[in-house]
């Protein structure tokens, strides 16, 4: 059992025999996915059940506020948080217990498909999209999936955005950014900006490398406006030196492990993790010196955005 203290009461994230916490289970499945999101009943329940890995987190008195599964087919599904605990951690407690047991049963891979609206919160945590949208009990969904012990490729856009939605929200204080021009379609894209500014505003620090610092993509994106409010957490130095500009590839890297690479800059298409420090500390041995050359943006100050 795994206790976590959120901001209130206390929750702890328990692997428990399906047979025995079937009520349990019951009690939150059904809340939230029957009388809150409409499922079928005679859909929710099926063979595979008894088969699965379960976890259930309970809160303080030990009622179950949650759950969880990990099937055969090395898939994660039924995360379910009663509404009063969302947005309290609890669901982040289930998916990384139900990751620990993948890796305890030596898998290496994870897949999972994700109502739409939680692919965000999947890709904080590593998972990336695939494949087309499909309706699954009603409701729209994606697949996803996480290579647990080597970097996942990143081959669509989508996928590039879930990249850096995980590399920023696994960041705690601090995030280099190695960019050409802010690569529009990526830094300048709705759900990046939020996952920037919530970063920004719970006092990290983003160092922003750009070769290019009046490229109308970079001298108008939407970031420069957001650092202009935050100017203490979003740093700008722009590349001079003929032999820093010669470098074409980009990155993004935190102080938790997490990091994207792209060789080619100017493209999506790169590898990334969340949980590779010594790759991460390398991508960061890179950005150091270059930034140390490079000179102070004070272009932005003066745009007026």
């Amino acid at each position: 059992m795994s206790a976590v203290t959120a901001a209130g009461p206390a929750f702890a994230v328990e692997h428990v025999d399906y047979e025995a916490n079937l009520p349990q289970l019951r009690a939150v499945r059904e809340a939230v996915f029957v009388q809150e999101q409409g499922v079928p009943l005679e859909l929710e329940w099926d063979d595979l059940d008894p088969q699965c890995h379960h976890v259930i987190a309970r809160d303080a008195l030990g009622q179950p506020i949650g759950t969880g599964r990990l099937t055969p087919g090395r898939k994660i599904g039924r995360m379910a948080v009663l509404p009063d605990w969302r947005g309290r951690g609890v669901g982040d407690a289930l998916l990384l217990a139900l990751i620990d047991k993948a890796r305890e049963l030596g898998w290496h891979d994870l897949s999972l498909h994700a109502q739409v609206s939680a692919t965000g919160f999947y890709a904080r945590h590593g998972f990336l999209p695939y494949g087309e949208r499909f309706v699954e009990a009603g409701i729209d969904h994606q697949s996803m999936r996480r290579l647990l012990d080597t970097a996942n490729p990143v081959e669509t856009h989508d996928a590039a955005i879930a990249a850096l939605l995980g590399v920023i929200g696994t960041a705690r204080r601090e995030l280099w950014i190695y960019s050409r021009e802010l690569d529009p379609g990526l830094f300048d894209h709705p759900v990046v900006l939020a996952a920037l500014r919530r970063f920004g505003t719970q006092h990290g620090v983003a160092h922003i490398l750009l070769q290019d610092a009046l490229a109308p993509q970079a001298a108008h994106a939407p970031l420069i406006g957001l650092s202009q409010r935050l100017p203490s957490s979003f740093l700008f130095r722009v590349i001079e030196e003929p032999v820093d500009r010669a470098y074409a590839s980009a990155f993004v890297a935190n102080d938790r492990g997490g990091w994207y690479f792209r060789t080619l800059g100017h493209r999506d298409e790169g590898e990334t993790r969340i949980d590779q420090p010594a790759r991460a500390r390398q991508l960061q041995a890179v950005f150091e010196p270059v930034w140390e050359r490079a000179r102070p943006c004070s272009e932005y100050r003066t745009l007026g955005i």
